[in-house]
């Protein structure tokens, strides 16, 4: 599935099995899981801004979970500004996962 949304926030939590999963809350409240680092850098740099997401969900123990499988941009809606600054802006969202998933130092 498909949909249209702007991201509000991503956090990190730590599994009982020791995986990272990321939440990601669009501006409606609706909340999305991936395990995906990614996916979650992605997203991570698209707060704020109205991105296509992709995502399915599945049925389990009762529960609908939603994951995230998919962010991209919507075409003309990119904030104004140069390409360096959009580079920047994916580079650091990057180099902030380690650290945002409990590892002191990165790989």
């Amino acid at each position: 599935m498909e949909k249209d949304v702007r991201i509000s926030r991503v956090d990190a939590y730590q599994t009982k099995a020791g995986n990272t999963q990321f939440v990601v809350r669009d501006e409606e409240g609706n909340t999305y899981a991936t395990f995906r680092e990614d996916v979650a850098g992605k997203a991570m740099a698209a707060e704020r801004l109205p991105v296509r997401i992709e995502y399915h969900e599945r049925q389990r123990g009762g529960f609908t979970n939603v994951y995230l499988d998919r962010v991209e941009p919507l075409e003309g809606e990119e904030p104004e500004g140069d390409g360096d600054t959009d580079a920047a802006a994916w580079e650091v969202a990057a180099e902030a996962l380690p650290w945002l998933i409990g590892t002191s130092k990165p790989d």
